[in-house]
């Protein structure tokens, strides 16, 4: 069997503060920015990797959810324990230090995880979790 992951979703809230995040601090590509209904889906993804991409879409988008749902959604995005993403760079330090210039809200600054690797991790504008991992 060969499958490979193409996209994964991330919930915004704000379309112009997560693109200054993915585009701007991170250096990820926009691959599609589509809009329905006052709602707006950002698809992103790091530059030589077309195959792989993170869609972010507003945490409204699913007619299935209910109000209560929504709600309980939207306060789980503000405390930071909904949603997150594990990237790796080979830059562990130099990807920090972007992300800090660009008031990204740091959880974590690089360190050496008991568990044998090294990384950071830092919360996007609508409060998902990024953890970096360092590349050996």
């Amino acid at each position: 069997m060969d499958i490979t992951i193409h996209a994964s979703f991330l919930p915004h809230t704000d379309a112009d503060a997560s693109l200054a995040f993915y585009r701007d601090a991170l250096g990820f590509e926009i691959r599609g920015d589509a809009g329905y209904d006052g709602l707006r889906w950002i698809t992103v993804g790091p530059p030589g990797q077309p195959d792989t991409s993170i869609v972010l879409e507003p945490p409204s988008a699913d007619p299935g959810v209910t109000d209560d749902e929504r709600r309980a959604v939207v306060e789980m995005m503000a405390k930071g324990t909904f949603a997150g993403v594990l990237l790796a760079t080979a830059d562990l330090d130099g990807t920090f230090e972007r992300l800090r210039a660009g008031n990204a809200e740091v959880v974590q600054e690089p360190a050496e995880q008991p568990y044998g690797v090294r990384d950071c991790a830092v919360r996007d504008p609508a409060g998902n979790l990024v953890r970096i991992r360092e590349l050996p």
